[in-house]
């Protein structure tokens, strides 16, 4: 992005919500990136706004509500004449892939996955089964290790997601784990997908709280996120009891934006689980916690509830789900633990056995600087983006399977969305 300054257009799936969603955390992180190197840019969506949504006019971005199905779309974007377009999530490229394409052909188009929604979803229903699973418990045979591709292979959303990859001239992947999964499975090529982490100012430890200083656990999450709507469930059924078994005074604060009824009724303050709702300040609530419980049991990505804790030296107990493709091989700053008593075990020792919570703390620290670090991260992201936009040509030259699936695309969504519009147009 050197030279004359370049136009980036962001269409949205939704209004990013950094206090809602790490997604959303994700999304604005990117945009300081691009802006920082200058960049001009527009953030498009077709959602309604929210209370909770980022203010992105006061950042000097330009926003834009856009309609699905509808020609005024193709008529601004080709006045826009953006030079790069960045999709946040797969649902979006569909509905809006091939009018970009059509209406600005010479730019650089690219996919935020935000995570892989078809892994999310594979893992789900491989919990639900129970042929597959323990009462309970995970099955890591089944739900982490590659067995997982065989229902992934199954799933019409699976097909439509990596569809979208190949459509577009890269995509932003935020886990190594899930891009070794698309090479090595799906045979998706490696030059289509960039390693995009959270971008993050590292913390300053003068501030962090001590051990003595901090009580009581937590958990959090946005509740209209399932993997972490079952976590829930999940501490409140079996692995709660099973620290307060061992701890009778122990609290668990449980936070989250959107927080339904079913949730509320959890609530049980002779129990210790107090489910607190909505958190103004996630930080702030996370500095002030000993120990983070993140018993996520499926899910894709990397965890924003795990990165919060770090920033904060709050250190965590999670699965192996939680704490994957987030240390890079380094020592986890907690303990991960799979099985709902062995979780338990592991949080009452980390509750209590003050060196080891130290340890962990610093662990923490080191994960941070090695995987996300915004400077070096942000960097290599930009110069990412700079080398496929010059070599858009010969990237899309090679691409045959996405020009075939762009082909077939102008024949399907393509008319279905123009029949749509003609109907609409006729009521």
């Amino acid at each position: 992005m050197e030279g004359a300054q370049q136009r980036v257009l962001i269409i949205g799936s939704v209004w990013p919500e950094p206090r809602s969603s790490a997604a959303g955390s994700h999304m604005l992180q990117i945009i300081e990136q691009l802006m920082l190197h200058g960049c001009a840019i527009t953030f498009a969506s077709a959602a309604a706004p929210s209370e909770t949504r980022a203010d992105l006019v006061a950042l000097g971005i330009h926003e834009k509500t856009i309609a699905l199905n509808c020609a005024s779309f193709d008529e601004w974007v080709h006045a826009l004449d953006p030079d790069i377009v960045v999709f946040d999530r797969f649902m979006t490229e569909e509905q809006f892939g091939w009018r970009v394409e059509e209406q600005c052909p010479q730019a650089l188009r690219v996919l935020e996955t935000s995570d892989l929604h078809c892994l999310r979803e594979a893992r789900q229903q491989l919990l639900k089964d129970p042929i597959l699973k323990q009462p309970g418990d995970l099955n890591q045979t089944d739900i982490y290790k590659s067995d997982v591709y065989k229902v992934m292979a199954q799933q019409d959303i699976t097909m439509r997601e990596i569809a979208a990859i190949f459509r577009c001239d890269v995509a932003l992947m935020i886990s190594n784990f899930e891009i070794d999964l698309l090479t090595r499975y799906f045979s998706v090529p490696a030059e289509l997908l960039l390693y995009c982490p959270f971008l993050l100012d590292m913390p300053d430890r003068k501030k962090w709280r001590s051990f003595e200083h901090r009580k009581h656990f937590i958990s959090i999450g946005n509740f209209l996120h399932a993997p972490n709507w079952d976590a829930v469930q999940w501490l409140k059924k079996s692995i709660w009891p099973a620290i307060r078994a061992q701890l009778p005074q122990a609290q668990l604060h449980v936070y989250g934006a959107y927080t339904p009824q079913k949730a509320r009724e959890l609530h049980n303050e002779r129990e210790g689980f107090l489910v607190q709702g909505w958190a103004e300040d996630a930080l702030s609530v996370m500095a002030q916690a000993r120990v983070c419980l993140a018993p996520l049991r499926f899910g894709a990505g990397i965890k924003g509830k795990l990165a919060d804790a770090m920033l904060t030296g709050t250190p965590s107990v999670t699965t192996s789900i939680g704490a994957e493709a987030m240390h890079d091989n380094l020592p986890w700053c907690g303990v991960v633990a799979d099985d709902a008593q062995a979780f338990a075990d592991a949080a009452v020792n980390l509750y209590q056995n003050e060196t080891l919570w130290l340890q962990s703390q610093q662990a923490g620290a080191e994960i941070l600087q090695r995987c996300f670090n915004k400077t070096k991260q942000g960097a290599a992201l930009i110069a990412q983006l700079e080398q496929a936009n010059e070599q858009i040509g010969q990237r899309r030259l090679q691409n045959v399977v996405g020009r075939m699936l762009r082909h077939h695309q102008h024949k399907s969504t393509h008319y279905m969305a123009r029949w749509i519009e003609e109907k609409n147009r006729n009521k």
